[in-house]
């Protein structure tokens, strides 16, 4: 076998080692900024924490609460953090530079939204059975509760981009970024608390999680290439 055999195409070779070593540099960032990563999380812990002094200690009520209450707040902590997405890259001219890269905007965008959850969706998962059992969830529903949230919180990174790349010129996008993906979120916040909930009734919960699997499949398809539109529009206005 030749030499030229063996060797992979040139936008292959391109594009994985691109791919990686933006992962590797926004994971470094992301590191740097602890306080981005620990706002989400003290949100979350902080405001679920609460509950109970606000609606009441009974049990019954905590339990039936918790799978939305849980959802709703991990849809917000991401939330929280979307809005810097692309603040940082924008402001100091870094996002110009990433659309002249060889290898397509949407791996960038792609790098982005992983660290994004890797800071952000997954340690809201992690957190979650804790949490579950401070507000009485059925032991039932916590595997269920942090697979959903596991696939749930990737797609919100996901789509959570296209709002922050639509707005990463505004000075001011926290409404407006809002109003964006909200709609785009409440697919996964049905489904996933759905799960939770047929879980803990003692139904199958597989088909909701499969949901949320193509859900996610679909949020990684697709939504780098409309992040990535509209980082091209915002530069271009």
């Amino acid at each position: 076998m030749s030499s030229v055999d063996v060797q992979p195409p040139v936008s292959e070779a391109r594009t994985s080692p691109g791919f990686v070593a933006l992962f590797r540099i926004e994971m470094l960032l992301a590191l740097r900024k602890r306080a981005d990563i620990a706002n989400p999380l003290l949100f979350f812990v902080t405001v679920l924490a609460l509950l109970p002094l606000g609606v009441g200690p009974e049990p019954d009520l905590l339990a039936k609460m918790a799978p939305g209450m849980i959802w709703v707040m991990a849809l917000l902590a991401t939330m929280l953090s979307q809005e810097s997405l692309f603040r940082g890259d924008f402001e100091d001219g870094t996002l110009e530079q990433l659309t002249l890269l060889p290898q397509p905007l949407y791996f960038a965008v792609l790098a982005k939204s992983l660290v994004h959850w890797v800071a952000t969706g997954l340690p809201l998962a992690l957190l979650s059975p804790l949490l579950a059992l401070m507000l009485n969830l059925p032991v039932e529903g916590y595997l269920c509760l942090f697979i959903s949230l596991f696939l749930g919180t990737a797609s919100l990174s996901l789509i959570g981009a296209i709002g922050a790349a639509l707005t990463v010129a505004l000075r001011r996008p926290g409404l407006l970024l809002a109003l964006i993906v909200m709609p785009l979120y409440v697919p996964v916040l049905i489904f996933g608390t759905g799960a939770v909930q047929a879980a803990i009734d003692g139904y199958a919960y597989s088909a909701q999680l499969a949901i949320l699997a193509a859900l996610l499949a679909a949020a990684a398809a697709l939504a780098p290439l409309a992040a990535a539109g509209a980082i091209r529009i915002s530069l271009d206005n």
